[in-house]
């Protein structure tokens, strides 16, 4: 055997020594991670829900939901986050808190045994009382400027994921007259103007497009806002009566947007990540606040968020 191949052969000799150090050293260090690593993933296991703030006439305070034990219960609160009282706390759901505009009652939906069921309390949970019937399911109160008066819907959501057809109503708070306003339809999500001339509401297009529309206060010369294949809709109205502010999925994830009164000049407010819906505006103007429902792990989380409209302004 000549030099050349004997070295030849020792090359290969030594490169598969070498190879076997290696191998059985990645190997120990494997061992030795897996023995003293983590055995498995975290995850986030407790969740809350909040939803639906509505705000006191000073802009001091807000009524929001808030998930207990399963039940969906009402709650007071400071906009500084504190002086937080619990409302609510039989065993039903109550959904669709709306403070009246003399700061006197909340209106809001009581859901059990199959009641869906728009109910007035005082302030501080007591005083409570029926307003519309107990055989038709109703949702989504909204006041009329002047507080005389109440606007709600029939659920759209009877046999979901399908919509069924929904009418929009006013009661007189006076004389608990209900009066029909809009309907042919899915016909949702009412709310009144600041000046009470106007009724701003959502109205699904087909099955898959929903569309704010507005209205005269009697219902009169519905027409459409928003034209968009999106999904639109939960308008409400700027205290000034200049803007109002919508939701939309027509950038994939459903986000807040404003427009004029007519339409025109749609601007989203921000962006974010989950699904952000029903926006609200306080009552100096200034900001909107809103729910973000997102999955998180293997539940799903609902939190109120706010954006301040003038915050990138000078």
């Amino acid at each position: 055997m000549n030099s050349t191949v004997e070295t030849r052969m020792s090359i290969r000799a030594l490169i598969s020594a070498v190879l076997l150090i290696a191998t059985a050293m990645l190997s120990a260090s494997v061992a030795a991670q897996t023995a003293n690593g983590p055995v498995g993933l975290a995850y986030q296991f407790s969740h809350s829900v909040n939803d639906s703030p509505s705000f006191t006439p000073d802009g001091n305070e807000m009524v929001f939901i808030s998930v207990v034990a399963g039940k969906e219960q009402l709650f007071r609160m400071r906009l500084d986050g504190t002086r937080q009282v619990q409302l609510t706390r039989d065993d039903a759901d109550h959904e669709d808190p709306a403070w009246s505009p003399d700061g006197k009652h909340i209106a809001f939906v009581w859901m059990a045994n199959g009641i869906e069921q728009v109910q007035l309390m005082n302030v501080d949970g007591g005083g409570v009382e029926p307003l519309t019937p107990s055989d038709v399911k109703t949702i989504h109160p909204n006041w009329a400027p002047d507080g005389k008066s109440l606007a709600y819907c029939t659920d759209d959501d009877l046999k979901p994921p399908k919509k069924n057809p929904a009418e929009i109503y006013s009661i007189d708070l006076g004389s608990r007259k209900i009066t029909k306003l809009i309907e042919g339809g899915v016909n949702t999500y009412p709310a009144w103007s600041p000046d009470g001339k106007k009724i701003a509401f959502r109205r699904m297009i087909g099955e898959t497009n929903s569309e704010v529309f507005i209205a005269n206060a009697d219902g009169s010369d519905a027409r459409n806002l928003t034209n968009d294949p999106a999904f639109d809709g939960w308008p409400a109205w700027s205290p000034d009566g200049t803007k109002i502010a919508f939701a939309s999925n027509r950038r994939s994830s459903y986000e807040i947007y404003v427009m004029n009164p007519d339409g025109s000049g749609v601007r989203k407010v921000a962006n974010n990540e989950g699904r952000a819906t029903a926006p609200q505006w306080t009552k100096d103007g200034k900001s909107i606040f809103f729910p973000i429902c997102k999955k998180v792990d293997f539940s799903f989380d609902c939190q109120i968020y706010a954006v301040k409209l003038d915050a990138f302004t000078k």
